[in-house]
């Protein structure tokens, strides 16, 4: 089974307008509500694509509750801990000339909830995948996915990270089996300017991959995406052609389609290429990823050797 963790959920007011004037009211032409976090995402897009998982993380007050009510609604098994005070989080995602975001900051999460946590990861065993995503609340300490990583050592459970910052340069010493950074934050842990150069990235997603990560999924927006592989071999994809209509949670698709693809085939190939095909499937469509648009995209990716 695969199990998300989202430690800091919200809902997503999504929001278009025309230019933003600074100072005046500015009216919506088109706003919709969506349940968000990263973890979340990867659980929606694998429902999409036939694959079943359950998500966890933490909610609290009127707007958890609509997160679960959302996110069930989307066919989604939830198994979420409620915290005793506060709210999650809004996120507001404003589309004007430009993408903007302004991210909530969400609850704390008191000790005895995080226990109730532990507790239900401590169910999981050999075959099972745990994909750890998003931001940390600062009620909890930095090092929280190393040490569940820690905690559930030696059961044969594969932890797939999508994080950034400190925590990517961190993560690859429990030898997870998947971390997915983009270029961006790839360049910035190393002080490179990777940009679209896929040899670039390829490079420095290697030094990951010998830090103790498994494999090492790149994704590069309209550069395409490089997968650093546990077999020694780089793989490459160009991206599809199509107009990015919403790029949040393109990243959270690339590794549902990514662990989509592993799970039916064991091949790295298959993984890059519904992996790509997912990830781009959500960023040309105003939701995320459905299967129909998944499989025609994948139709269309090349997967190659560097």
């Amino acid at each position: 089974m695969i199990y998300t963790l989202t430690f800091n959920p919200a809902l997503d007011h999504i929001v278009r307008t025309g230019n933003i004037a600074m100072g005046m009211t500015n009216r919506a032409s088109y706003e919709s509500i969506l349940a968000g976090g990263k973890g979340i995402n990867v659980s929606v897009v694998l429902k999409n694509l036939g694959v079943e998982s359950v998500a966890l993380g933490f909610i609290a007050g009127f707007t958890g509750a609509e997160i679960r009510r959302l996110t069930a609604g989307q066919g989604v098994k939830c198994d979420f801990i409620e915290l005793p005070e506060g709210f999650s989080r809004i996120n507001i995602k404003l589309r004007s000339d430009c993408e903007t975001e302004i991210n909530g900051i969400g609850p704390d999460i008191p000790e005895e909830s995080l226990d109730k946590l532990f507790k239900k990861l401590d169910v999981l065993g050999h075959g099972d995948i745990l994909v750890l995503a998003g931001s940390i609340p600062k009620s909890l300490p930095a090092s929280i996915y190393n040490d569940i990583m820690k905690r559930l050592d030696g059961r044969g459970i594969l932890f797939a990270a999508d994080v950034s910052g400190e925590m990517l340069m961190s993560v690859p010493e429990r030898r997870p089996f998947l971390i997915k950074p983009n270029h961006h934050e790839l360049g910035e842990i190393f002080g490179a300017d990777i940009g679209g150069d896929k040899d670039k990235a390829a490079f420095y997603a290697e030094k990951l991959r010998k830090a103790g990560a498994e494999n090492v999924l790149v994704s590069m927006a309209e550069h395409g995406a490089v997968l650093c592989a546990s077999d020694g071999k780089v793989y490459v994809c160009d991206a599809p052609k199509g107009e990015t209509v919403n790029s949040v949670g393109a990243g959270d698709s690339m590794v549902a389609g990514f662990l989509t693809g592993w799970s039916a085939s064991g091949n790295f190939r298959e993984a890059l290429r519904m992996g790509a095909a997912a990830g781009s499937a959500s960023a040309f469509s105003e939701f995320l990823a459905e299967r129909s648009e998944v499989m025609r995209i994948y139709k269309d990716i090349s997967v190659r050797e560097m």
